[in-house]
């Protein structure tokens, strides 16, 4: 019962059962979308080096995110809050606005990166694509790690994340996965997630309007008397 007390928090991640599922269904139900695209995807070379940022992106989001849940609760929360509404306001633009990219070419290349991305291609549909999900999520661990009371004491931590942060982002289109849209539609998903969960205190808010009801009590009871 004590280690279920000190772990409570991992309630959050239930959230992979309503994730998980809508993604899916969208992979599979969505077969005509708006065409994502601007001039300069064109002139972004396709590179399969970057697959191996765009992998660790499957490390690095649950590492950082399981290194909060065991150190810091509020820590954790916060990620967590970040990335699931995020993540779920991806779905739904997904689910509202279906949409998709076409910058996918035929990798005639044969070496062991290239063999990957055909791989990733195969399995991951070329749909779902705006907001980048990649993108808002490695922002979101970043500002987890800047944030974190442990891991902002560490510079090469952060220095680190910072780089392979920049990488994964860089991964999506030059992997041909996103186009530059769908990049900054995650950065400004991220930028309006940072300030609802990182910077409103909801404690002073919240506190405000408790102090204003009660206020607002003590006067009606003064008037009764």
């Amino acid at each position: 019962m004590k280690i279920i007390k000190k772990y409570s928090h991992a309630w959050t991640l239930l959230y992979v059962f309503i994730y998980m599922p809508w993604f899916m269904w969208l992979e599979k139900s969505i077969t005509t979308y708006h065409v994502v695209h601007m001039r300069l995807d064109d002139m972004i070379p396709f590179c399969e080096y970057f697959i191996i940022p765009y992998l660790l992106w499957f490390l690095y989001v649950p590492v950082v995110l399981m290194y909060e849940f065991f150190t810091s609760k509020k820590g954790f929360y916060k990620a967590s809050a970040f990335l699931f509404i995020g993540m779920t306001i991806c779905l739904l633009i997904c689910t509202i606005w279906p949409n998709g990219q076409e910058l996918r070419r035929n990798i005639s290349d044969d070496n062991i990166f290239c063999h990957i991305v055909q791989r990733l291609y195969k399995n991951d549909t070329n749909t779902n694509v705006f907001p980048s999900i990649h993108v808002f999520n490695s922002i979101g661990i970043l500002i987890a790690v800047f944030q974190s009371e442990r891991l902002r004491k560490r510079k090469v931590v952060k220095i680190a994340s910072f780089v392979l942060t920049v990488f994964i982002i860089l991964s999506t289109v030059f992997l041909k996965q996103h186009s530059v849209i769908d990049v900054a539609g995650g950065i400004l998903l991220a930028a309006v997630m940072y300030i609802l969960v990182y910077v409103i205190d909801y404690s002073k808010i919240f506190g405000e309007l408790e102090d204003k009801k009660m206020d607002k009590n003590g006067c009606l009871e003064g008037e009764n008397i």
